[in-house]
Order: structure tokens, then sequence, then C-alpha cells
């Protein structure tokens, strides 16, 4: 086709890697950066292909690793309303990343345009942005040539985080239209988010300094920007590791998935009991919160925590507001604990469904509620507004002063969510708010429910592709028998639980557990650990502590 004659050109710059192999998840593309050239620069024809498949909306490009260490770097497509790639278009993308040669990158272009009936006269458009890692310049000047190649309208947004690219990509395809979203701006994300905050926090008592980790990561900057914005005091921030100069400090010993992972505080951050404290990840789309207690332990409060406070604080406005047939739901993952789920069926009354790992099943299970709350334990999620509750809200007339105030509140807690992706600002604004609005303080939102001991493991096997899962990924259909095995154990101790899955990105499988007292967790993971080692292929020496 005429218009991929400049392809062949362009991709001899960006020869594929031998001997690796490239496969497109929930994450993108992640791995080490120098090895991904290539693979960057077919993204960007993606890129533009996917836009001509919509018309020419605009698509989105980030290039990031989030929490992974600096040397990887990674890269994702954003589809037109902020929402991850259609998951039909992943296979496309792996395909493309592993042609072997030039001519095979237009074959594989040539196909997919003829198996989507793309129309190649359009012209395609493209925003892209990066984070600080040291080979985003490299990655990014391969997606250039990408976007080059096919005569793309491309617009770089520079080192911005992740949610703040699928924001960008939402109001630029809303623009003009009743679902307008916001100006397509870093200033304009500041001013979405910033002035929602403080209309609702307007009025109520000033809260104390809010202490961030920043993972040394784009977070930092961001979020400074963000305070200048609000300018108030309702919204004053600390914030500790913030170097993103220095090689060799993203992520390390600090960020979201260390604390929570860890179970303790980042590096440059000494707690003191009653202070709120949050980090980010480096891509800034991930948070937890953690505090001290009075004797001075670490308490978490991760994305189960996080969830269930946003969940109470809008089934009370719901309430309130006394809209018919508007009803507040949450989706979980099989890793959130226990005890929030039961918080979630049996004290708040609310739905609850579980959804299988990956922020997109999460996010499509979120769709079909009218409020849906949605969080990882990761600290990955975000809160969705179906148009069936929008509708509602817009229809509602309300009888009482009370109502009134709840249904404006609605409205603006909707302006102060992200909801086409997790966003660590947006979400660290939402818990102020609700802690704000409250007068809570982070002890006080903690002893909503008691978290079950658990434990994670990981188990190295010899082909992860042996494992099969049903039941959102809670239970096992292959290798036979292990899962009836696992049951076994789990029976043996009181409100003891366990799971094996996957991994989707090596040769290893997670073991979770969780049971009422820190030893029994501990002795049920070791044993399911060791289980699946026995019976399924465990690789290299077995571990010691594997029972």
């Amino acid at each position: 086709m005429a218009v991929f004659e400049n392809v062949s050109q362009y991709s001899a710059k960006h020869p594929k890697p031998a001997g690796i192999t490239f496969a497109y998840g929930t994450a993108g593309f992640r791995t080490i950066g120098e090895t991904l050239d290539s693979t960057v620069f077919r993204v960007g024809l993606l890129a533009a292909l996917r836009s001509q498949s919509k018309q020419g909306k605009v698509i989105g490009v980030m290039i990031t690793a989030s929490h992974n260490h600096e040397r990887d770097n990674g890269i994702k497509l954003v589809d037109p309303m902020g929402e991850m790639l259609q998951q039909s278009w992943e296979g496309y993308c792996s395909e493309m990343a592993n042609a072997e040669t030039d001519d095979q990158v237009v074959q594989v272009l040539t196909s997919i345009a003829q198996a989507e009936g793309i129309d190649l006269s359009v012209t395609p458009r493209v925003v892209y942005a990066r984070d600080t890692r040291p080979s985003g310049p490299m990655l990014q000047a391969a997606l250039e040539d990408g976007l080059a190649a096919l005569a793309v309208d491309a617009t770089n947004y520079g080192i911005v985080t992740t949610p703040q690219l699928h924001y960008f990509v939402r109001c630029l395809n809303t623009a003009g239209t009743p679902a307008a979203y916001g100006e397509p701006t870093e200033a304009g994300y500041y001013e979405r988010y910033g002035q929602a905050f403080l209309r609702l926090v307007d009025g109520r008592p000033t809260p104390t300094t809010l202490y961030i980790d920043a993972a040394n990561g784009v977070g930092a900057p961001q979020v400074r920007k963000l305070a200048a914005a609000i300018n108030s005091p309702y919204f004053n921030i600390d914030v500790r590791n913030c170097d993103t100069e220095t090689l060799g400090k993203l992520n390390i010993d600090c960020g979201a998935d260390y604390v929570k992972s860890n179970q303790r505080q980042p590096v440059g951050m000494t707690m003191q009991p009653g202070a709120r404290y949050c980090s980010f990840d480096g891509d800034a789309d991930r948070i937890v919160y953690y505090y001290a207690d009075e004797s001075g332990a670490f308490c978490l409060l991760d994305g189960d925590k996080i969830s269930t406070l946003i969940a109470t604080y809008l089934r009370d406005l719901v309430s309130t507001a006394g809209v018919e047939d508007l009803e507040v739901g949450v989706v979980q993952t099989a890793y959130a604990n226990g005890s929030s789920t039961s918080y979630i069926k049996d004290t708040l009354q609310l739905p609850t469904v579980f959804a299988k790992t990956g922020v997109k099943h999460l996010h499509h299970e979120a769709e079909k509620m009218s409020i849906g709350v949605y969080f990882e334990a990761n600290g990955h999620g975000t809160v969705l507004f179906n148009t069936r509750a929008v509708a509602k809200l817009q229809a509602a007339t309300p009888q009482t002063p009370a109502q009134a105030d709840a249904i404006q509140r609605l409205w603006n807690l909707r302006d102060l969510i992200n909801e086409s992706v997790g966003d660590a600002m947006a979400d660290m604004l939402l818990v102020e708010t609700i802690l704000i609005c409250k007068d809570w303080t982070p002890a006080q939102w903690d002893a909503a429910y008691k978290d079950m001991p658990s434990r994670l493991l990981k188990v190295v096997v010899a082909d992860r592709n042996l494992f099969k899962t049903t039941n959102a990924e809670q239970t096992l259909t292959s290798p036979p028998n292990l899962q009836s095995f696992i049951d076994s154990l789990a029976a043996k101790f009181p409100r003891g639980r366990s799971f094996v899955r996957p991994s989707g990105t090596e040769d290893a499988v997670r073991v979770y557990a969780e049971a009422a007292t820190r030893a029994d967790c501990d002795q049920l993971a070791y044993s399911v650990a060791g289980a699946v080692f026995d019976r399924a292929g465990g690789r290299g020496e077995r571990p010691a502590e594997f029972l």
C-alpha cells in the first residue's frame, strides 16, 4: 500500500533485537529499556492505525515502566476515552513487535488494516509523553520515527504522569461535546482537580501537613505544580524522595510498591504518630497511605482501605441524596484482604464482585455499576459514574437542603475523580477530601476493620502455562487435583484462604494466603508453596522455608 511506502526505510533504523520475544500485556510492553527501540518505533505505527480505525480520534502513547527499576522501560497505548487499549488489539501489538524483518513490519500493518477495514486516508492523531527514566529520550526518538513514517499529526506532552496523559486524551476527544472533560493541558488538569477539591472542602477545618513520597519519579514535580495551583492551606504538602536527576534512585527503597510489599515507610521518611503519609509509584498511577500509631508502629492503608473509605463516603451521600436506583458497588481482585470484602458486604451492605488481576478487568466490571469503586490492593484504582448514574443525578429533584447538598457533592466528587484511569494525585485529593469532611485521623480511618494477616510468595516453575484459573483467578483448573489439595490445606486454619495464579511475565506462580493469625497464615502460605513446587514442576533448589 502506498501509505506504507516510507515504513521500511524508517524501520531499517530500528532493527528488532535477535532472540527476544515481546508480549503486550495489561501494562503494555515492559522490559529492559535498551531492548525496546524497535518495539517503541512499531508502537508508533500502530498508534497511527488505531487512530485511523477510530476515524481520526486521538490515541495516546505513554513511555513508562511505572514501579519497575530504572533500567526498565515500557510503552502502552491509550484509547480515545483515556481507557486502556481495547484487548483485541493487544495481539496486534505483540505480532508487530515480533516481526523479524522490515518487510514483515509492512506486511503486518497491511494485514491489520485489511482485517479492521481501516480507512487509511484518515489523518491519524496521536499524543505522547514519557516519565523521567534515562532511556526515555532514546525511546521517544524511536516513537517519533514511527509517527513520522505514517505522517501522524502528533503532539508531545513532554514529561508528565501516566494518568495525566490519559486525561489529555479524554479531553481532546470529548472537546465540544456534552461529555467535555476539561482543558487538555497541564494547567487544565490542575484546574479541574484542584478546584473540585476546594469546592468540596470549603468551610471545613484545615488539615495538618500531608507527607508525600514521590518515589524519585515524575510525580514529584507534578504534585508540586498541583499544590501551587491549589494554593490553599487545605493542601499543605511536604514532598520527599523527589530527586529525578540522580541516576539509580527511581523506585529504590521508596514508592507505593516498596511500601506495600515491605510493610514499612520509605527511605527519607521519619514518621510521627498522628501524621498522614502517602506514597506514589514511579509514574504516579498508584497510591498507598500509611501512618504511625501511638506506639510508633507502621500501619498501612492500602488500596483495599482506600476503596472502603471511598465506598463508605459515596454510600452515605447517595443515601442522603435520595436518588432512586442509584447504587454504589465495589470491584476487587482475589488479592483483596478477606476482611475488606466482609466489611463491604456485611457492614456497608454494598454489592461487590471479583475481577481478574489487572486494572482493565476491574474497570470493565465497574462500568456495569451505577457508581463503581475499584482498587487493586497495590493502590491502583478509581471510581466510575456510568451513564445511568449521570442521567439520574441530572434528573434528580431535591426535596430538602440536605438532598440538594448531597447531590451537589456527588457532582463535585465526579469532577475530582479521574474516571479514565487510576491516578495517584486525583485519588490523593479524594482521600484528603473525605478525611477533611469527616474530620478523621488515619487511625480513625483504619479502625473500620482489621486486616487479616496475609502472605504473598513466588514459586519458580518450569512452565507457568500449565496453570489455568477460573473464578476471577481464585480457583485452579490445572494442574489436576492441585486446587482440591490447596482447599484441604486452607480448611485446617480458621478463616484460611489461599489461591495460586501464574505470573504474567515470568515462569513463576504467585501464592497468596491469609488466615486469622500470623502463624497460621505463614504455615498455610509455605505449605501451599511447597505443594506447588512438589506437584507442579518447581524449578531449581527447593526453598528451605517451603513446607
